[in-house]
């Protein structure tokens, strides 16, 4: 018998989540028939799978030492602060990082680099806020992702209350804002919206415009130029909603392609803004997030705005389109 006490950082979740995630590598049926045979048990008396558990109570699995080494993998993290430059806001629950383009937010089994929530995890083991041995059940995480390409604000959670009301936030899209700054090809004039149902090909692995009957799910995108370049403008964009590359492909579907896009955008575009600017990157950054009227424990952030800066390259590509302009 395995014997855990629950404490601040997993209390508020399910007992079936605790479990799956102390015994992260064995398979479902096993988790559901230790739950059957009544072998889980929560301060000596067994629960059901959707018991919540809060902080101080004792877990008891019955499993044998053999059983726990076989499904329960540990992972190897090295305590440091390389993430601290990035950070543009934290407290308690929340931290709020600028990420660079070509980082990774989660694990890519295509890429070896260190994603960025695995930087989060040893910037708080450096500060001793989280410890991976006695916290089995929970692991601070992002809210939602950004594109590898994509430079800008990820927010993490640094407990289960506060990532759960998060998640909350992004799934009802209220009492959260999020801007977006791209470069696209064309003149744009005036604000418009792009709503139109988005569905992954999961063939292609390329997401398509495609009717709601297909399975699409709803998108909105609202755009607002800020600056006009001849043959390019700069964009401010806000995600109403926040499918898998919205952005880039509402931008590709009206013909306004976002600068460097390599799967949806203007090749052709692409090449020359390459070999007369040396610009070889994705120009979309998430620039901004705000809150509306938050309750606990996210209510520090109630009515508040953060903004990441640019990355330099992107500055630089814009001044030389002003030049250009000028000339």
């Amino acid at each position: 018998m395995q014997k855990y006490i629950v404490n601040a950082h997993e209390s508020g979740q399910t007992l079936e989540k605790y479990i799956k995630k102390v015994l992260n590598t064995a398979p479902l049926s096993f988790i559901y028939k230790l739950f059957r045979k009544k072998d889980i048990k929560v301060n000596g008396h067994w629960e059901k799978e959707k018991y919540v558990i809060s902080e101080g109570e004792e877990i008891s699995i019955y499993v044998t030492d053999a059983q726990l080494e076989e499904f329960n993998k540990k992972f190897v993290y090295s305590a440091n602060d390389d993430v601290k430059k990035w950070i543009l806001y934290e407290d308690k629950n929340v931290i709020l990082i600028n990420k660079p383009r070509g980082v990774l937010v989660q694990k890519d089994d295509n890429y070896n680099d260190k994603p960025l929530d695995q930087m989060v995890i040893e910037y708080l083991m450096y500060k001793g806020e989280y410890d991976p041995q006695n916290d089995l059940a929970f692991k601070p995480g992002p809210a939602h992702r950004i594109d590898r390409n994509t430079s800008g604000i990820v927010i993490f959670g640094k407990n289960h209350d506060a990532l759960a009301y998060l998640f909350e936030l992004f799934q009802k899209h209220e009492l959260i804002g999020k801007h977006y700054l791209c470069l696209v090809t064309g003149d744009i004039e005036s604000e418009g919206t792009v709503e139109v149902p988005l569905r992954k090909n999961f063939d292609t692995k390329k997401v398509v415009v495609a009717p709601l009957s297909s399975g699409a799910k709803p998108a909105k995108t609202i755009y607002h130029p800020i600056e006009r370049f001849g043959d390019f403008t700069l964009l401010d964009i806000t995600l109403v909603t926040g499918r898998t590359h919205q952005i880039r492909v509402h931008m590709s579907y009206i013909r306004h392609h976002v600068v460097g896009d390599g799967k949806y955008g203007d090749f052709k575009v692409n090449n020359m803004i390459d070999r007369e600017y040396g610009f070889k990157n994705q120009f979309l950054h998430a620039s901004e997030v705000h809150f509306g009227e938050l309750k606990k424990p996210l209510n520090d952030l109630s009515r508040k705005s953060f903004k990441a800066p640019m990355p330099e390259e992107y500055n630089e590509l814009l001044d030389k389109l002003r030049n250009r302009k000028k000339d």
